[in-house]
C-alpha cells in the first residue's frame, strides 16, 4: 500500500521522495529497543531538517508517514514538519487505547503525540476512525480514503475450467484461492481457521483450494491441511503476473482475515472478477459488500465461514453474480486513478489551509 500511494500521489503530478527506510517497528515489547530506535529517528529528522535549512537539499512542501500504529510510531515526520515548518500527513494511523500502559506504553504516547501533530489524516479503514478522531488537532481533517489497487481493469476473465486443466483438477471442481504470507500469529490463525471451515463442508461437497503464499511458519500450515489431502494444492510465492492468473481463474477468494486491516488479496481478486468469503473483521466490509459481492462472517467463525462457502459452492450462477458485481465495483471507486484524485484533492487542501495559516 505504501508503494500505491506513492504511484497515486505521482499520478496527480507531485514528485514523491522516500525519505528515510528506517524500521521502527518493534513486534515483541522491547522498551529498550523501542528506545534506541526512537534515539535513531531523532538523530535522522534532525540531519534531515539540519541538510534542509543549510540548503544541502530542497525543503519538501508537506510531509508523509504511511501506517503508523503502537508496534511502529513516527520518530521522523512530526520533528522535521515542525522544524521546517510544513504540514504533517499521516495514512492509514491507527489508536488503541489498551497499549497506554504495558510494553508499548512509550510507543503509544509517541503515536497519540503524533496524530495531535497531524494536517490531515487517510484513512483506509472506517473503524479506526472513532479512536483516532479525539486524538487530532482542531485544524487536523480526516481523509476517508478506499483501498485502491493499480492496473485496473484487469483482463477478461479466461475460458471456465483453463485453471483446473493447468492445475490437473477434474473438469468441473470448484476452485477456492487462499493468498497470504505463512508467518506466525494472526495469519496462520486465518489459515488454520480456513482449513477447519473446509473440514466441516459436507463430505460429498467438490472443491480444490489453491493456496498462493510461503514463509516462515509453511510448515504449521501444511500441518494444518494435511488431513485435507490432495483437495489442497501448495504454489508457494508467486509473482504478480502468476497472482493475477490466479485470481481470474479460481471461483473464489477464501479467507478469514484474522485481524486484518483490509486484506489487498481480497480487494485484487475483487477486480479480476471474484466472489469473496471473508471474515467480518477490520476495514473488510469496506471493501466487501456484504451479499453482494461476497459474505462475510463474524470473526474467528469457522462455522459460519462453512456456511458461506457452501452457499457459493452449491449455487455457481450466485457465486458468478457476485464475482461481476465485485468487479464493476473494484474498478468504479478502488482505482489508483480514482485515489489519485481524492488525494490531491485533500493535500491540495492542506496546503492552502497551511499557507494561510502561516
Amino acid at each position: 500500500m505504501a508503494r500505491l500511494l506513492m504511484a497515486a500521489l505521482c499520478q496527480a503530478g507531485h514528485e514523491v521522495i522516500l525519505a528515510s527506510r528506517l524500521r521502527s517497528r518493534d513486534g515483541k515489547g522491547d522498551p529498550d529497543l523501542q528506545r534506541r530506535i526512537a534515539e535513531r529517528g531523532i538523530r535522522f529528522a534532525n540531519r534531515f531538517a539540519d541538510c534542509c535549512e543549510g540548503g544541502k537539499i530542497a525543503s519538501p512542501d508537506l510531509w508523509f508517514t504511511y501506517h503508523l500504529y503502537y508496534k511502529a510510531p513516527d520518530h521522523i515526520g512530526p520533528r522535521v514538519a515542525e522544524r521546517l515548518g510544513i504540514p504533517y500527513v499521516a495514512a492509514e494511523a491507527s489508536n488503541a487505547p489498551k497499549r497506554a500502559v504495558g510494553p508499548w506504553a512509550a510507543s503509544h504516547a509517541r503515536i497519540i503525540d503524533a496524530l495531535g501533530r497531524t494536517d490531515l489524516v487517510v484513512g483506509f479503514n472506517s473503524r479506526d476512525k472513532a479512536c483516532l478522531l479525539p486524538c487530532l488537532g482542531p485544524k487536523a481533517a480526516y481523509l476517508d480514503l478506499k483501498p485502491f489497487v493499480d492496473g485496473l481493469p484487469y483482463p477478461p476473465r479466461p475460458s471456465y475450467g483453463a485453471l483446473a486443466r493447468e492445475l490437473g483438477l477434474a473438469e468441473g471442481t470448484p476452485i477456492l484461492l487462499a493468498v497470504g504470507m505463512m508467518r506466525p500469529g494472526a495469519k496462520t490463525e486465518s489459515y488454520a481457521l480456513l482449513a477447519e471451515a473446509l473440514r466441516l463442508l459436507p463430505q460429498d461437497r467438490r472443491w480444490a483450494l489453491v493456496i498462493a503464499g510461503d514463509g516462515p511458519a509453511r510448515v504449521s500450515v501444511e500441518r494444518a491441511f494435511a488431513p485435507l489431502g490432495a483437495c489442497v494444492q501448495f504454489l508457494g510465492a508467486v509473482d504478480p503476473a502468476r497472482l493475477t492468473g490466479l485470481y481470474l481463474g479460481a471461483d473464489i477468494l477464501a479467507w478469514p482475515a484474522i485481524n486484518e486491516a483490509f486484506g489487498m488479496a481480497l480487494l485484487e481478486a475483487q477486480a479480476a472478477g471474484l466472489p469473496v468469503v471473508a471474515g467480518d473483521v477490520g476495514g473488510v466490509p469496506d471493501i466487501v459488500t456484504n451479499g453482494e459481492t461476497g459474505l462475510l462472517s463474524p470473526e474467528g467463525d469457522a462455522q459460519a465461514f462453512a456456511a458461506n462457502l457452501d452457499l457459493l459452492l452449491t449455487d455457481p450462477a450466485r457465486a458468478r453474480r457476485m464475482g461481476t458485481a465485485a468487479r464493476e465495483q473494484a474498478n468504479r471507486l478502488h482505482s489508483l486513478e480514482a485515489a489519485s484524485a481524492c488525494l490531491d484533492e485533500a493535500l491540495g487542501g492542506v496546503l492552502a489551509r497551511h499557507g494561510a495559516g502561516r
